[in-house]
């Protein structure tokens, strides 16, 4: 992907003196008194603006947090402990200025957050009044928030179409690349893991990858309507008997293809959907009319792991079973024991995943964890990012 580089900016000297705009991803998690309870994204954006810093550039720094009303101010909807925070990592001072549209002022050295950017009227329609403002409000925009490049706001596509210079930042950089590297030009084989609770929300992204990848596992509740699909009983298990022709559908593709959805030949049972209910393992031809199919078994498991370890580019968006109750979660566990352990380049997203790496501790055995939950789907579906479009279009002038 072609886009102007911010790093590369700040590298020539580019960025010395210039008024920076940062569009960053700091919408975390807070306790009703406004204490922050995760500053993941926080740290994140730190490199991006200590790089600004050390390159001597007057730096902007705003993002959304929460869902406010445009032009309703509540101090729930503040960046106050942002800048806060930012200011403890960074070891200074970092002012907080609202009704910054029509000018801020901010000079060579200095860090402004800018407050809540969702609070601008025509923010989220992106107005062309709104978009010139920003646009004039800095020489330089960074985008360095992935996890709104799928939306084409005032701060994420109005602000890149007016400002001299519009360029990447090395977070949304990072997810460009490691993209590219697994849907672009992946190594082979290329094995996908879509699992979730619906067909339904993940079937364009089924149908594009079953045109793309040499495996595509399914699992969840999506698993169960492929079952289904097939002619295994699946009980009382979570599918969708409307979307039998579609899942038929995305088996052909792979077909007709010399690929394959793996069907699982064993799953893990109960009679209630709960942590404590008895777990067993069954033969996927002898589900009764009143099991809830929780999990792959450990033949399929075993079976799935093997062929990933095999694999030279895995994506991964989803658990393949409820991994939250201890006796359901063999299968997403060894699925990721094997992610772990393959010589693929491997990528993950979306925040059940997150949520799987970090309980089974392979966070640094996954070559890319992406932090756009929407933003890492649409770009499994095969669509182009507004602010891939938009950034690709400045770079090439």
């Amino acid at each position: 992907m072609n886009v102007i580089r911010f790093s590369d900016l700040c590298a020539s000297g580019a960025a010395q003196g210039q008024r920076v705009f940062i569009r960053a991803d700091l919408n975390i998690p807070q306790n009703d008194d406004g204490t922050i309870t995760e500053d993941t994204r926080i740290r994140a954006s730190v490199p991006c603006i200590q790089m600004a810093l050390d390159a001597g550039a007057a730096v902007m720094v705003t993002s959304h947090l929460g869902r406010p009303t445009e032009g309703e101010f509540k101090p729930e909807d503040s960046l106050a402990p942002v800048a806060k925070r930012l200011g403890e990592l960074l070891g200074r001072e970092v002012p907080l200025v609202a009704n910054w549209v029509d000018g801020v002022h901010v000079v060579p050295g200095q860090l402004v957050v800018l407050e809540n950017c969702r609070l601008n009227k025509g923010e989220k329609n992106n107005t062309p009044e709104l978009a010139h403002k920003l646009g004039a409000l800095c020489d330089i925009f960074v985008h360095d928030a992935f996890g709104t490049a799928h939306r084409a706001e005032g701060t994420t596509y109005g602000i890149a179409q007016f400002a001299p210079v519009a360029c990447a930042g090395p977070l949304l950089a990072a997810e460009m690349d490691a993209i590219s590297k697994a849907l672009a030009l992946p190594q082979r084989p290329l094995a996908a893991i879509v699992a979730g609770s619906k067909v339904s929300t993940k079937l364009t992204i089924l149908k594009s990858l079953a045109n793309k990848v040499d495996q595509l596992i399914v699992g969840g509740g999506i698993a169960n309507t492929f079952m289904l699909a097939v002619g295994l009983n699946i009980g009382k298990s979570l599918a969708e008997h409307d979307l039998l022709a579609e899942a038929k559908e995305v088996i052909q593709i792979m077909k007709a293809r010399g690929a394959e959805v793996p069907i699982p030949t064993d799953v893990v049972t109960a009679k209630t959907f709960s942590a404590d209910a008895v777990a067993t393992v069954k033969q996927a031809t002898e589900v009764a009319d009143d099991d809830l199919i929780l999990d792959i078994g450990p033949e399929t498991a075993a079976r799935l792991a093997a062929q990933l370890k095999h694999a030279g580019t895995i994506v991964w968006n989803g658990p393949v079973g409820v991994f939250e109750f201890p006796a359901f979660e063999n299968g997403t566990k060894r699925i990721a024991q094997a992610i772990a352990e393959s010589r693929a380049f491997s990528i993950a997203g979306g925040g059940d995943t997150l949520a799987a790496i970090a309980k089974y501790g392979i966070e640094h055995q996954v070559d890319y964890i992406s932090t756009g939950g929407g933003a890492f789907l649409e770009v499994l579906e095969g669509k182009t990012l507004p602010a891939f479009e938009i950034l690709t279009r400045r770079a090439a002038g």
